[in-house]
């Protein structure tokens, strides 16, 4: 079954509304023995950095979290839930991530006429083929909002890039490991289709 990690600083209703929509059995969930249950994990998140990071270990969800990751069982993190994977952000300050992918997060450069947050639909620039954009058109669209994005140390886990103001990373993939800077439940048919990819991995 797909368990949706509330950690307080997620729309989990919202991802979890998408999966009912595809007829998907997705439950929330808040104890590490429900992690550890899980068939896959959906890793959403919303908000600061350094509170989602803070949340994780209060609730001593991140150590399962970290547990069902080295397992290569399937894993989906979702805007912030991307960039928690990372080892550092660099959001107001320098605060420690869960260290699953070198690499740190980073603010968007201010420059004249771009605009900060990023928010708003836009498309990928895909780097070879990815089993989580089966099936959805190159031309796609997806929709972001963020004000920080990725970048990794190693290039190989990156699975597409996105263009605002400069190429960032939008999604990477390592094994059964995926992750998103944009929203996929709230990107009507084509979030939707992603979705339905990663549930039938």
């Amino acid at each position: 079954m797909i368990k949706i990690v509330d950690y307080g600083m997620g729309n989990l209703r919202s991802v979890q509304k998408a999966f009912e929509k595809l007829g998907v059995e997705a439950g929330i969930c808040s104890r590490p023995e429900q992690i550890e249950r899980a068939d896959k994990l959906v890793l959403p998140g919303v908000g600061a950095f350094r509170d989602a990071i803070a949340h994780l270990k209060q609730q001593e969800l991140a150590q399962p979290v970290l547990q069902h990751i080295e397992a290569d069982r399937p894993f989906l993190g979702i805007c912030l839930g991307l960039q928690l994977l990372f080892d550092v952000s660099e959001e107001d300050g320098n605060w420690e991530g869960l260290g699953v992918t070198p690499g740190k997060v980073v603010r968007f450069e201010d420059r004249p006429g771009l605009k900060i947050p990023h928010m708003g639909w836009n498309s990928l620039e895909r780097v070879g083929p990815h089993p989580l954009l089966e099936g959805i058109p190159d031309d796609a669209h997806f929709y972001f909002v963020h004000s920080y994005f990725v970048v990794p140390t190693d290039d190989s886990v990156v699975a597409a890039r996105t263009e605002h103001g400069e190429r960032f990373v939008s999604v990477i993939s390592r094994g059964n490991l995926f992750a998103t800077q944009f929203h996929p439940e709230k990107s009507q048919r084509v979030g939707l289709k992603l979705l339905q990819n990663f549930a039938e991995l």
